[in-house]
Protein backbone atom coordinates (compact mmCIF):
# COMPACT_ATOMS: atom_id res chain seq x y z
CA UNK A 1 0.00 0.00 0.00
CA UNK A 2 1.33 3.39 -0.83
CA UNK A 3 2.28 5.36 2.19
CA UNK A 4 -0.54 8.08 3.13
CA UNK A 5 0.73 11.70 3.35
CA UNK A 6 -0.79 14.57 5.62
CA UNK A 7 -0.94 17.64 3.30
CA UNK A 8 0.40 20.35 5.38
CA UNK A 9 -2.95 22.88 6.52
CA UNK A 10 -3.89 25.72 4.29
CA UNK A 11 -4.80 28.95 6.43
CA UNK A 12 -8.22 29.55 6.28
CA UNK A 13 -9.95 32.50 4.22
CA UNK A 14 -11.74 33.89 7.18
CA UNK A 15 -8.74 34.05 8.96
CA UNK A 16 -6.83 35.60 6.43
CA UNK A 17 -9.58 37.97 5.61
CA UNK A 18 -9.75 38.85 9.50
CA UNK A 19 -6.18 39.77 9.72
CA UNK A 20 -6.11 41.96 6.82
CA UNK A 21 -8.83 43.86 7.80
CA UNK A 22 -7.23 44.55 11.36
CA UNK A 23 -3.84 45.24 10.15
CA UNK A 24 -6.10 48.17 7.72
CA UNK A 25 -7.62 49.01 10.50
CA UNK A 26 -4.93 49.66 12.84
CA UNK A 27 -2.98 51.59 9.77
CA UNK A 28 -5.33 54.07 9.27
CA UNK A 29 -5.90 54.11 13.12
CA UNK A 30 -1.99 54.72 13.66
CA UNK A 31 -1.66 57.17 10.54
CA UNK A 32 -4.50 59.50 12.05
CA UNK A 33 -3.29 59.33 15.65
CA UNK A 34 0.65 60.63 14.58
CA UNK A 35 0.47 61.75 10.95
CA UNK A 36 3.36 60.38 10.70
CA UNK A 37 4.27 57.48 7.28
CA UNK A 38 7.42 56.04 8.95
CA UNK A 39 5.00 54.75 11.95
CA UNK A 40 3.23 52.69 9.78
CA UNK A 41 6.53 50.04 9.91
CA UNK A 42 4.97 48.68 13.60
CA UNK A 43 2.22 47.78 11.36
CA UNK A 44 4.38 46.24 8.72
CA UNK A 45 6.15 44.04 11.73
CA UNK A 46 2.75 42.85 13.35
CA UNK A 47 2.36 41.40 9.79
CA UNK A 48 5.56 39.55 9.58
CA UNK A 49 5.35 38.20 13.51
CA UNK A 50 1.51 37.09 12.78
CA UNK A 51 2.24 35.11 9.75
CA UNK A 52 3.90 31.74 10.74
CA UNK A 53 0.42 31.19 12.97
CA UNK A 54 -1.16 32.20 10.17
CA UNK A 55 0.60 29.79 7.62
CA UNK A 56 0.16 27.14 10.00
CA UNK A 57 -1.89 27.48 12.40
CA UNK A 58 -1.91 23.32 13.84
CA UNK A 59 1.93 23.61 14.41
CA UNK A 60 2.53 22.96 18.06
CA UNK A 61 5.20 25.09 18.34
CA UNK A 62 5.09 27.89 15.43
CA UNK A 63 1.77 28.77 15.93
CA UNK A 64 2.12 29.76 19.64
CA UNK A 65 5.80 31.31 19.38
CA UNK A 66 4.15 33.31 16.42
CA UNK A 67 1.19 34.37 18.66
CA UNK A 68 3.38 35.42 21.52
CA UNK A 69 5.81 37.65 18.93
CA UNK A 70 2.38 39.19 17.67
CA UNK A 71 1.62 40.59 21.25
CA UNK A 72 5.23 41.54 21.96
CA UNK A 73 5.64 43.46 18.75
CA UNK A 74 2.21 45.26 19.95
CA UNK A 75 3.21 46.26 23.02
CA UNK A 76 6.23 48.32 21.88
CA UNK A 77 4.10 49.52 19.26
CA UNK A 78 1.32 50.80 21.39
CA UNK A 79 4.42 52.28 23.58
CA UNK A 80 6.19 54.33 20.53
CA UNK A 81 2.59 55.70 18.77
CA UNK A 82 1.72 56.87 22.30
CA UNK A 83 4.76 58.82 22.66
CA UNK A 84 4.58 60.33 18.72
CA UNK A 85 1.10 60.51 18.86
CA UNK A 86 -1.09 64.41 18.50
CA UNK A 87 -4.22 63.07 20.45
CA UNK A 88 -5.12 63.36 23.77
CA UNK A 89 -4.58 66.94 24.52
CA UNK A 90 -4.04 67.50 28.18
CA UNK A 91 -4.05 63.51 28.59
CA UNK A 92 -0.79 62.34 27.20
CA UNK A 93 -0.44 58.17 26.05
CA UNK A 94 -4.22 57.86 24.54
CA UNK A 95 -2.50 57.09 21.18
CA UNK A 96 -1.81 53.61 22.03
CA UNK A 97 -5.63 53.03 21.37
CA UNK A 98 -4.39 53.15 17.71
CA UNK A 99 -2.86 49.69 17.80
CA UNK A 100 -4.24 47.88 21.14
CA UNK A 101 -7.63 46.98 18.79
CA UNK A 102 -5.33 44.18 17.26
CA UNK A 103 -4.97 42.77 20.20
CA UNK A 104 -8.06 40.82 19.83
CA UNK A 105 -6.61 39.33 17.02
CA UNK A 106 -4.44 36.64 18.75
CA UNK A 107 -6.36 36.36 21.74
CA UNK A 108 -9.73 35.47 19.27
CA UNK A 109 -7.42 32.76 17.90
CA UNK A 110 -7.20 31.28 20.84
CA UNK A 111 -10.10 31.25 22.34
CA UNK A 112 -11.78 29.45 18.77
CA UNK A 113 -8.58 26.45 19.54
CA UNK A 114 -9.70 26.27 23.19
CA UNK A 115 -6.72 26.94 24.37
CA UNK A 116 -7.63 29.10 26.76
CA UNK A 117 -4.94 28.87 29.18
CA UNK A 118 -2.36 30.45 25.77
CA UNK A 119 -4.83 33.14 25.72
CA UNK A 120 -4.45 34.15 29.37
CA UNK A 121 -0.60 33.87 28.36
CA UNK A 122 -0.47 36.02 25.43
CA UNK A 123 -2.76 38.72 27.70
CA UNK A 124 0.05 38.59 30.30
CA UNK A 125 2.48 39.08 27.77
CA UNK A 126 1.16 42.05 26.20
CA UNK A 127 0.84 43.54 30.12
CA UNK A 128 4.23 42.96 30.75
CA UNK A 129 5.49 44.17 27.37
CA UNK A 130 3.11 47.28 27.71
CA UNK A 131 4.61 47.94 31.40
CA UNK A 132 8.45 47.38 29.95
CA UNK A 133 8.26 49.37 27.25
CA UNK A 134 6.18 52.19 28.71
CA UNK A 135 8.86 52.49 31.74
CA UNK A 136 11.84 53.00 29.09
CA UNK A 137 9.95 55.29 26.59
CA UNK A 138 10.59 58.85 27.02
CA UNK A 139 7.08 60.83 26.21
CA UNK A 140 6.35 64.75 26.85
CA UNK A 141 9.23 65.34 28.98
CA UNK A 142 9.00 62.36 31.20
CA UNK A 143 8.15 58.40 30.96
CA UNK A 144 5.47 56.97 28.98
CA UNK A 145 4.40 54.58 32.39
CA UNK A 146 3.77 57.62 34.09
CA UNK A 147 0.63 59.04 31.62
CA UNK A 148 -2.27 58.26 33.14
CA UNK A 149 -3.79 58.39 29.17
CA UNK A 150 -1.77 55.21 28.34
CA UNK A 151 -1.75 53.50 31.58
CA UNK A 152 -6.21 53.90 30.89
CA UNK A 153 -5.89 52.90 27.64
CA UNK A 154 -3.86 49.93 28.09
CA UNK A 155 -5.86 48.57 31.16
CA UNK A 156 -9.27 48.97 28.85
CA UNK A 157 -8.05 46.70 26.19
CA UNK A 158 -6.25 44.29 28.61
CA UNK A 159 -9.73 43.86 30.38
CA UNK A 160 -12.14 43.95 27.29
CA UNK A 161 -9.54 41.06 25.69
CA UNK A 162 -9.54 39.02 29.48
CA UNK A 163 -13.55 39.50 29.46
CA UNK A 164 -13.84 38.71 25.98
CA UNK A 165 -11.68 34.87 26.70
CA UNK A 166 -13.62 34.50 30.05
CA UNK A 167 -16.84 34.36 27.84
CA UNK A 168 -15.79 31.95 25.48
CA UNK A 169 -14.15 29.55 27.91
CA UNK A 170 -17.79 29.36 29.77
CA UNK A 171 -19.81 29.45 26.77
CA UNK A 172 -17.73 26.29 25.94
CA UNK A 173 -18.14 24.74 29.32
CA UNK A 174 -21.91 25.18 29.08
CA UNK A 175 -21.93 23.69 25.96
CA UNK A 176 -20.00 20.59 26.84
CA UNK A 177 -22.08 20.06 29.98
CA UNK A 178 -25.00 20.19 27.84
CA UNK A 179 -23.79 17.92 25.04
CA UNK A 180 -23.07 15.68 28.42
CA UNK A 181 -26.44 15.69 29.46
CA UNK A 182 -27.75 15.18 26.08
CA UNK A 183 -25.98 12.27 24.65
CA UNK A 184 -26.26 11.32 20.86
CA UNK A 185 -28.62 8.10 20.10
CA UNK A 186 -26.16 5.77 19.24
CA UNK A 187 -23.77 6.66 22.27
CA UNK A 188 -27.08 5.97 24.31
CA UNK A 189 -28.00 2.85 23.09
CA UNK A 190 -24.74 1.68 23.69
CA UNK A 191 -24.51 2.55 26.99
CA UNK A 192 -27.65 0.66 28.10
CA UNK A 193 -27.30 -2.15 26.26
CA UNK A 194 -23.83 -2.44 27.46
CA UNK A 195 -25.36 -2.22 31.56
CA UNK A 196 -28.32 -4.48 30.29
CA UNK A 197 -25.42 -7.58 29.19
CA UNK A 198 -23.81 -6.84 32.05
CA UNK A 199 -26.81 -7.15 34.69
CA UNK A 200 -27.92 -10.06 32.77
CA UNK A 201 -24.38 -11.91 32.94
CA UNK A 202 -23.60 -11.34 36.67
CA UNK A 203 -27.61 -11.71 38.34
CA UNK A 204 -28.84 -15.03 38.85
CA UNK A 205 -30.89 -15.85 36.18
CA UNK A 206 -34.16 -15.77 38.17
CA UNK A 207 -33.62 -11.97 39.26
CA UNK A 208 -34.38 -10.70 35.66
CA UNK A 209 -37.73 -12.88 35.66
CA UNK A 210 -40.83 -11.24 36.40
CA UNK A 211 -42.36 -13.79 37.72
CA UNK A 212 -39.79 -14.47 40.32
CA UNK A 213 -39.44 -10.85 41.05
CA UNK A 214 -42.57 -11.14 42.02
CA UNK A 215 -42.76 -14.14 44.21
CA UNK A 216 -39.83 -12.46 46.17
CA UNK A 217 -41.68 -9.34 46.75
CA UNK A 218 -44.86 -11.20 47.94
CA UNK A 219 -43.02 -13.39 50.20
CA UNK A 220 -41.03 -10.21 51.60
CA UNK A 221 -44.60 -8.24 52.20
CA UNK A 222 -45.90 -11.34 54.45
CA UNK A 223 -43.19 -10.86 56.57
CA UNK A 224 -44.43 -7.31 57.47
CA UNK A 225 -48.12 -7.23 56.74
CA UNK A 226 -50.41 -9.89 57.09
CA UNK A 227 -51.86 -10.88 53.72
CA UNK A 228 -54.42 -14.55 53.55
CA UNK A 229 -54.24 -13.74 49.73
CA UNK A 230 -51.89 -11.38 48.21
CA UNK A 231 -50.78 -10.77 44.10
CA UNK A 232 -48.98 -8.25 41.83
CA UNK A 233 -50.57 -7.22 38.83
CA UNK A 234 -49.08 -6.17 35.48
CA UNK A 235 -50.50 -4.18 32.83
CA UNK A 236 -50.57 -6.00 29.23
CA UNK A 237 -52.38 -3.26 26.68
CA UNK A 238 -56.23 -3.26 25.89
CA UNK A 239 -56.82 -1.83 29.71
CA UNK A 240 -56.80 -4.69 31.32
CA UNK A 241 -54.09 -6.32 33.99
CA UNK A 242 -51.99 -9.68 34.04
CA UNK A 243 -51.49 -11.59 37.48
CA UNK A 244 -47.45 -12.03 37.74
CA UNK A 245 -47.81 -14.53 41.07
CA UNK A 246 -50.05 -15.09 43.51
CA UNK A 247 -49.85 -16.19 47.01
CA UNK A 248 -52.24 -17.99 49.49
CA UNK A 249 -54.15 -21.14 49.45
CA UNK A 250 -56.95 -20.79 47.02
CA UNK A 251 -56.34 -19.18 43.43
CA UNK A 252 -58.31 -16.23 43.24
CA UNK A 253 -59.97 -14.22 40.32
CA UNK A 254 -58.75 -10.84 40.59
CA UNK A 255 -60.26 -7.73 39.49
CA UNK A 256 -58.08 -6.70 36.32
CA UNK A 257 -60.14 -4.14 34.59
CA UNK A 258 -58.80 -1.34 34.99
CA UNK A 259 -62.22 0.89 34.05
CA UNK A 260 -64.36 -0.80 36.45
CA UNK A 261 -65.23 0.54 39.57
CA UNK A 262 -62.81 -0.61 41.92
CA UNK A 263 -59.45 0.44 44.55
CA UNK A 264 -57.72 -1.72 42.04
CA UNK A 265 -58.26 1.08 39.10
CA UNK A 266 -58.37 3.84 41.92
CA UNK A 267 -54.72 2.94 43.15
CA UNK A 268 -53.47 2.76 39.29
CA UNK A 269 -55.20 5.93 38.41
CA UNK A 270 -53.51 8.13 41.35
CA UNK A 271 -50.22 6.41 41.77
CA UNK A 272 -50.94 6.22 45.41
CA UNK A 273 -51.54 3.41 48.15
CA UNK A 274 -55.29 2.25 48.41
CA UNK A 275 -57.29 0.78 51.11
CA UNK A 276 -60.44 -0.85 50.85
CA UNK A 277 -63.47 -2.99 53.66
CA UNK A 278 -64.02 -4.90 50.50
CA UNK A 279 -62.40 -7.87 48.48
CA UNK A 280 -60.90 -6.81 44.95
CA UNK A 281 -61.68 -10.51 43.66
CA UNK A 282 -64.70 -11.57 41.55
CA UNK A 283 -64.94 -14.88 43.74
CA UNK A 284 -65.06 -13.79 47.18
CA UNK A 285 -67.40 -15.24 49.49
CA UNK A 286 -68.05 -12.30 52.07
CA UNK A 287 -67.70 -11.75 55.16
CA UNK A 288 -64.96 -9.17 56.98
CA UNK A 289 -61.94 -8.07 54.81
CA UNK A 290 -59.41 -5.70 54.40
CA UNK A 291 -57.46 -4.52 51.07
CA UNK A 292 -54.64 -2.99 50.37
CA UNK A 293 -53.49 -1.94 46.98
CA UNK A 294 -50.13 -0.41 46.82
CA UNK A 295 -49.19 0.96 42.99
CA UNK A 296 -45.01 0.08 41.67
CA UNK A 297 -44.83 3.33 40.19
CA UNK A 298 -40.83 3.57 38.77
CA UNK A 299 -40.52 7.15 37.69
CA UNK A 300 -43.15 8.92 36.53
CA UNK A 301 -44.56 5.50 35.17
CA UNK A 302 -46.98 2.54 36.93
CA UNK A 303 -45.49 -0.44 36.48
CA UNK A 304 -47.62 -2.70 38.09
CA UNK A 305 -49.98 -3.28 41.42
CA UNK A 306 -49.41 -5.26 44.62
CA UNK A 307 -52.71 -6.73 46.17
CA UNK A 308 -53.12 -8.03 49.81
CA UNK A 309 -56.10 -9.31 51.45
CA UNK A 310 -56.52 -10.19 54.91
CA UNK A 311 -59.99 -11.73 56.54
CA UNK A 312 -60.16 -9.36 58.93
CA UNK A 313 -61.36 -5.53 59.33
CA UNK A 314 -58.97 -2.65 59.58
CA UNK A 315 -56.02 -5.12 58.72
CA UNK A 316 -53.60 -2.13 57.19
CA UNK A 317 -53.47 0.80 59.29
CA UNK A 318 -50.91 3.84 58.42
CA UNK A 319 -48.12 2.02 60.02
CA UNK A 320 -48.15 -1.52 58.04
CA UNK A 321 -49.05 0.75 54.53
CA UNK A 322 -45.58 2.63 55.30
CA UNK A 323 -43.41 -0.82 56.09
CA UNK A 324 -44.86 -2.17 53.36
CA UNK A 325 -44.39 0.88 50.41
CA UNK A 326 -40.87 0.86 51.66
CA UNK A 327 -40.49 -2.25 50.19
CA UNK A 328 -42.53 -1.85 47.10
CA UNK A 329 -40.41 1.22 46.41
CA UNK A 330 -37.44 -0.18 45.20
CA UNK A 331 -39.68 -3.80 44.11
CA UNK A 332 -40.53 -1.32 41.51
CA UNK A 333 -37.27 -0.63 39.83
CA UNK A 334 -36.44 -4.13 39.80
CA UNK A 335 -39.64 -5.20 38.04
CA UNK A 336 -39.51 -2.47 35.46
CA UNK A 337 -35.93 -3.60 34.59
CA UNK A 338 -37.33 -7.44 34.65
CA UNK A 339 -40.12 -6.60 32.25
CA UNK A 340 -38.06 -4.38 30.09
CA UNK A 341 -35.26 -7.35 29.78
CA UNK A 342 -38.40 -9.67 29.05
CA UNK A 343 -39.39 -7.57 26.44
CA UNK A 344 -36.31 -7.41 24.47
CA UNK A 345 -35.67 -10.97 25.14
CA UNK A 346 -38.67 -11.49 22.97
CA UNK A 347 -38.51 -8.95 20.62
CA UNK A 348 -35.04 -10.70 19.87
CA UNK A 349 -36.51 -14.32 19.94
CA UNK A 350 -39.38 -13.31 17.98
CA UNK A 351 -37.76 -14.25 14.25
CA UNK A 352 -36.79 -17.83 15.46
CA UNK A 353 -40.03 -18.51 16.97
CA UNK A 354 -41.84 -17.56 13.76
CA UNK A 355 -39.35 -18.90 11.59
CA UNK A 356 -40.34 -22.45 14.11
CA UNK A 357 -43.53 -22.19 13.70
CA UNK A 358 -43.35 -21.73 10.14
CA UNK A 359 -40.88 -25.11 10.05
CA UNK A 360 -43.29 -27.01 12.04
CA UNK A 361 -46.06 -26.57 10.81
CA UNK A 362 -44.81 -27.57 7.24
CA UNK A 363 -42.60 -30.10 8.01
CA UNK A 364 -42.93 -32.23 11.24
CA UNK A 365 -47.09 -31.37 11.97
CA UNK A 366 -48.03 -32.30 8.41
CA UNK A 367 -45.64 -35.81 8.35
CA UNK A 368 -47.43 -36.56 11.92
CA UNK A 369 -51.03 -36.07 9.85
CA UNK A 370 -49.31 -38.47 7.27
CA UNK A 371 -48.70 -41.16 10.30
CA UNK A 372 -52.44 -40.88 11.50
CA UNK A 373 -53.62 -41.33 8.31
CA UNK A 374 -51.02 -44.83 8.03
CA UNK A 375 -53.21 -46.06 11.79
CA UNK A 376 -56.21 -45.60 10.47
CA UNK A 377 -55.68 -47.25 7.64
CA UNK A 378 -53.73 -50.25 9.84
CA UNK A 379 -57.18 -50.29 11.75
CA UNK A 380 -59.31 -50.42 9.24
CA UNK A 381 -57.92 -53.23 7.81
CA UNK A 382 -56.43 -55.35 11.21
CA UNK A 383 -58.58 -57.68 11.08
CA UNK A 384 -59.04 -58.42 7.30
CA UNK A 385 -55.92 -58.57 5.80
CA UNK A 386 -52.72 -59.72 8.65
CA UNK A 387 -50.44 -59.01 5.99
CA UNK A 388 -51.35 -55.76 4.88
CA UNK A 389 -51.82 -54.76 8.50
CA UNK A 390 -48.09 -55.57 8.78
CA UNK A 391 -46.99 -53.89 5.74
CA UNK A 392 -48.53 -50.37 7.01
CA UNK A 393 -47.37 -50.89 10.43
CA UNK A 394 -43.61 -51.40 9.31
CA UNK A 395 -44.28 -48.59 7.15
CA UNK A 396 -45.44 -46.52 9.87
CA UNK A 397 -42.33 -47.50 11.89
CA UNK A 398 -40.32 -46.40 9.43
CA UNK A 399 -42.17 -42.86 9.36
CA UNK A 400 -42.05 -42.60 12.39
CA UNK A 401 -38.30 -43.03 12.85
CA UNK A 402 -37.80 -40.71 10.05
CA UNK A 403 -40.10 -37.68 11.77
CA UNK A 404 -37.61 -38.33 15.17
CA UNK A 405 -35.04 -37.61 12.66
CA UNK A 406 -36.13 -34.56 11.80
CA UNK A 407 -37.00 -33.28 14.98
CA UNK A 408 -33.59 -34.69 16.41
CA UNK A 409 -31.55 -32.73 13.41
CA UNK A 410 -34.25 -29.46 14.00
CA UNK A 411 -32.66 -29.85 17.63
CA UNK A 412 -29.07 -30.18 16.62
CA UNK A 413 -29.86 -26.56 14.42
CA UNK A 414 -31.00 -24.81 17.18
CA UNK A 415 -28.16 -25.67 19.46
CA UNK A 416 -25.27 -25.18 16.62
CA UNK A 417 -23.53 -21.90 17.46
CA UNK A 418 -20.38 -20.07 16.57
CA UNK A 419 -18.03 -21.24 18.84
CA UNK A 420 -15.57 -18.21 19.60
CA UNK A 421 -11.85 -20.70 19.23
CA UNK A 422 -13.25 -22.94 16.20
CA UNK A 423 -14.50 -20.35 14.36
CA UNK A 424 -17.86 -19.84 11.79
CA UNK A 425 -16.28 -22.44 9.28
CA UNK A 426 -15.51 -25.11 12.01
CA UNK A 427 -19.37 -24.41 12.97
CA UNK A 428 -21.13 -24.88 9.33
CA UNK A 429 -18.31 -27.76 8.62
CA UNK A 430 -19.79 -29.93 11.92
CA UNK A 431 -23.78 -29.15 10.53
CA UNK A 432 -22.83 -30.22 6.67
CA UNK A 433 -21.09 -33.27 8.03
CA UNK A 434 -24.02 -34.22 10.64
CA UNK A 435 -26.72 -33.45 8.39
CA UNK A 436 -25.56 -35.11 5.04
CA UNK A 437 -24.82 -38.25 7.05
CA UNK A 438 -28.44 -38.06 8.04
CA UNK A 439 -29.55 -37.62 4.21
CA UNK A 440 -27.15 -40.01 3.02
CA UNK A 441 -25.05 -37.13 0.91
CA UNK A 442 -21.42 -37.10 0.40
CA UNK A 443 -20.17 -33.87 1.66
CA UNK A 444 -17.46 -32.01 0.10
CA UNK A 445 -15.53 -29.68 2.22
CA UNK A 446 -13.47 -26.77 1.17
CA UNK A 447 -12.78 -23.96 4.38
CA UNK A 448 -10.18 -20.90 4.31
CA UNK A 449 -10.54 -18.90 7.14
CA UNK A 450 -8.13 -16.19 8.29
CA UNK A 451 -7.70 -15.92 11.85
CA UNK A 452 -8.90 -12.37 11.92
CA UNK A 453 -12.98 -12.95 13.18
CA UNK A 454 -16.50 -11.39 11.83
CA UNK A 455 -18.28 -9.56 14.30
CA UNK A 456 -19.70 -12.45 16.05
CA UNK A 457 -24.15 -11.20 15.27
CA UNK A 458 -22.49 -11.28 11.27
CA UNK A 459 -20.64 -15.12 12.12
CA UNK A 460 -24.45 -15.85 13.55
CA UNK A 461 -26.53 -14.96 10.49
CA UNK A 462 -23.74 -16.62 7.79
CA UNK A 463 -24.00 -19.85 9.92
CA UNK A 464 -28.11 -19.72 9.80
CA UNK A 465 -28.06 -18.96 6.35
CA UNK A 466 -25.95 -21.89 6.10
CA UNK A 467 -28.05 -23.95 7.87
CA UNK A 468 -31.19 -23.25 5.79
CA UNK A 469 -29.28 -23.49 2.37
CA UNK A 470 -27.84 -27.15 3.55
CA UNK A 471 -31.47 -28.15 4.81
CA UNK A 472 -33.12 -27.16 2.32
CA UNK A 473 -30.35 -29.25 -0.14
CA UNK A 474 -31.19 -32.79 2.33
CA UNK A 475 -35.15 -31.79 2.09
CA UNK A 476 -36.34 -30.87 -1.23
CA UNK A 477 -33.04 -31.66 -3.97
CA UNK A 478 -32.79 -35.39 -3.98
CA UNK A 479 -29.38 -34.55 -4.42
CA UNK A 480 -26.27 -37.12 -4.01
CA UNK A 481 -23.41 -35.01 -3.50
CA UNK A 482 -22.96 -31.69 -1.44
CA UNK A 483 -20.28 -29.33 -2.12
CA UNK A 484 -20.15 -26.45 0.89
CA UNK A 485 -17.62 -23.68 0.71
CA UNK A 486 -16.43 -21.46 3.36
CA UNK A 487 -14.23 -18.41 2.51
CA UNK A 488 -13.64 -16.08 5.27
CA UNK A 489 -11.19 -13.11 5.39
CA UNK A 490 -12.60 -10.48 7.48
CA UNK A 491 -14.12 -8.27 6.27
CA UNK A 492 -14.96 -10.19 2.92
CA UNK A 493 -16.86 -13.81 3.55
CA UNK A 494 -18.36 -16.23 0.85
CA UNK A 495 -20.28 -19.16 2.14
CA UNK A 496 -21.85 -21.48 -1.19
CA UNK A 497 -23.44 -24.48 -0.91
CA UNK A 498 -24.48 -26.70 -3.67
CA UNK A 499 -26.04 -29.84 -4.65
CA UNK A 500 -26.27 -32.00 -7.47
CA UNK A 501 -30.10 -32.48 -7.84
CA UNK A 502 -32.87 -31.73 -9.21
CA UNK A 503 -32.66 -27.94 -9.44
CA UNK A 504 -35.03 -25.65 -8.40
CA UNK A 505 -37.71 -24.09 -10.35
CA UNK A 506 -38.56 -20.88 -8.69
CA UNK A 507 -35.27 -19.31 -8.35
CA UNK A 508 -36.38 -15.93 -6.76
CA UNK A 509 -35.23 -15.27 -2.89
CA UNK A 510 -39.04 -14.66 -2.60
CA UNK A 511 -40.43 -17.72 -4.25
CA UNK A 512 -40.17 -19.98 -0.82
CA UNK A 513 -40.15 -19.01 2.87
CA UNK A 514 -37.10 -20.70 3.24
CA UNK A 515 -35.26 -18.73 0.60
CA UNK A 516 -37.14 -15.45 1.61
CA UNK A 517 -35.48 -15.60 5.59
CA UNK A 518 -31.99 -16.22 4.04
CA UNK A 519 -32.74 -12.89 1.76
CA UNK A 520 -33.98 -11.20 4.57
CA UNK A 521 -30.57 -12.36 7.25
CA UNK A 522 -28.33 -11.49 4.10
CA UNK A 523 -29.59 -8.09 3.96
CA UNK A 524 -29.34 -7.53 7.66
CA UNK A 525 -25.36 -8.01 7.52
CA UNK A 526 -25.25 -6.00 4.03
CA UNK A 527 -24.72 -9.34 2.18
CA UNK A 528 -25.82 -10.47 -0.87
CA UNK A 529 -27.83 -13.63 -1.48
CA UNK A 530 -27.19 -15.71 -4.66
CA UNK A 531 -29.08 -18.30 -6.35
CA UNK A 532 -28.24 -20.01 -9.59
CA UNK A 533 -28.51 -23.21 -11.31
CA UNK A 534 -25.81 -25.67 -11.29
CA UNK A 535 -24.01 -27.42 -14.18
CA UNK A 536 -25.18 -29.71 -15.30
CA UNK A 537 -27.43 -29.81 -12.19
CA UNK A 538 -28.65 -28.61 -8.78
CA UNK A 539 -28.57 -25.66 -7.60
CA UNK A 540 -25.70 -23.40 -5.69
CA UNK A 541 -26.98 -20.84 -3.28
CA UNK A 542 -24.27 -18.28 -1.89
CA UNK A 543 -24.25 -15.63 0.35
CA UNK A 544 -21.26 -12.48 -0.15
CA UNK A 545 -19.90 -10.27 2.59
CA UNK A 546 -18.36 -7.47 1.25
CA UNK A 547 -15.14 -7.53 -1.38
CA UNK A 548 -12.49 -9.91 -1.44
CA UNK A 549 -9.19 -7.92 -0.72
CA UNK A 550 -7.25 -11.18 -2.20
CA UNK A 551 -5.93 -10.28 -5.40
CA UNK A 552 -5.70 -14.23 -5.73
CA UNK A 553 -9.10 -15.71 -6.00
CA UNK A 554 -7.71 -19.21 -6.92
CA UNK A 555 -7.67 -21.61 -4.31
CA UNK A 556 -6.75 -25.14 -4.20
CA UNK A 557 -10.10 -26.65 -2.96
CA UNK A 558 -10.02 -29.34 0.18
CA UNK A 559 -10.21 -32.93 -0.78
CA UNK A 560 -13.06 -34.28 -1.30
CA UNK A 561 -14.93 -35.61 2.21
CA UNK A 562 -17.27 -38.19 1.91
CA UNK A 563 -20.15 -39.02 4.79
Amino acid sequence: MPASTSAAPHPHPLAAAARLVMLALVAVLTLFATHDVTQLWWIALLAVAGLPSLLAPQHRLVGPLSRVAEVVVLGLAASQVAAVASIGGTVDGLGASAVLPYLAVPVTVTALRRHFSEGAALLAVTAATLLVSGAVTEAGGGRQLAQPGYLAVCAQWLILAALGLYAAGTLHRVMAVRGEGKPQPYAEATRLLTQLRTVARQLPGATLDPGGISEHLLEELRTVARADRGAVLSASGGGRLVVLAQAGVDRVDWETTLDADSAIADAWASQQATTAARSQSRTHRGGDVSALIVPLVAGVRTVGLVVLEADVAQAYPPPVVARVTGLTRPAALRLEAALLFDEVRSLATNEERQRLAREIHDGVAQELVMVGYGIDNALATVFDDADETAEALRTLRAEVTRVIQELRLSLFELRSEVDRQGGLAAAIAEYARTVGASGGLRVHLSLDESTARLPAATEAELLRIAQEAVTNARKHAGASNLWVTCEVDPPYAQIEVSDDGQGMADQRPDGRYGLAIMAERAERIRGRLEIRPRQPSGTTVAVVLGTSSRRDNVRDSAAPEGE
